[in-house]
């Protein structure tokens, strides 16, 4: 699959929306409710992605034809982290694309994007449980680094493990 990691534009709300909502509903499946992801809706996440991109949040898109993942960036927001650092706030990449080399591009583009920005080192955080993110990310060199949160998702809540990159 030859993709293209462009700025997401705000015509691509929908197929964000979409990645993002399906990449959830596959990827959290047994780690979260199924109740929950099952209520999940694209419709009800356009308007989000669609604002996000409108106020100019910084969201890379691969695109082969059409959106097969998304990564968004920016300063990170830990206080223990070098204020220098930067993070990866969201990867996510369609299930029908996984596999493909689509995470791995929009990966290095949100690495290379966040330093050409002046940030130094990254992080990022994944679900504790979601073995296949974290594999994914450790054998791109990144380590868990020991933090760990529990975040409110709309009720439910969510246990993260934080990874660095240098």
């Amino acid at each position: 699959m030859s993709v293209v990691v462009r700025p997401a534009r705000p015509a691509d709300a929908p197929a964000v929306a979409e990645v993002h909502v399906t990449g959830w509903q596959v990827g959290y499946r047994g780690l979260v409710e199924d109740a929950y992801l099952d209520a999940l809706s694209v419709a009800d996440r356009v308007g989000t992605w669609a604002q996000r991109l409108a106020d100019g949040a910084r969201v890379l898109v691969a695109d082969d034809g059409r959106v097969r993942g998304f990564a968004t960036t920016g300063p990170v927001r830990d206080d223990d982290v070098p204020a220098e650092a930067g993070e990866v706030y969201a990867l996510y990449v369609h299930p029908k694309a996984w596999g493909r080399g689509v995470g791995g591009a929009l990966l290095t583009a949100a690495l290379d994007d966040l330093a050409a920005r002046g940030h130094q080192g990254c992080v990022l955080w994944t679900l504790e449980g979601n073995a296949r993110a974290r594999g994914f990310y450790e054998h791109r060199g990144w380590v868990a680094d020991g933090g760990v949160k529990t975040e409110d998702h709309r009720g439910v809540l969510l246990r993260e493990v934080r990874y660095r990159h240098a």
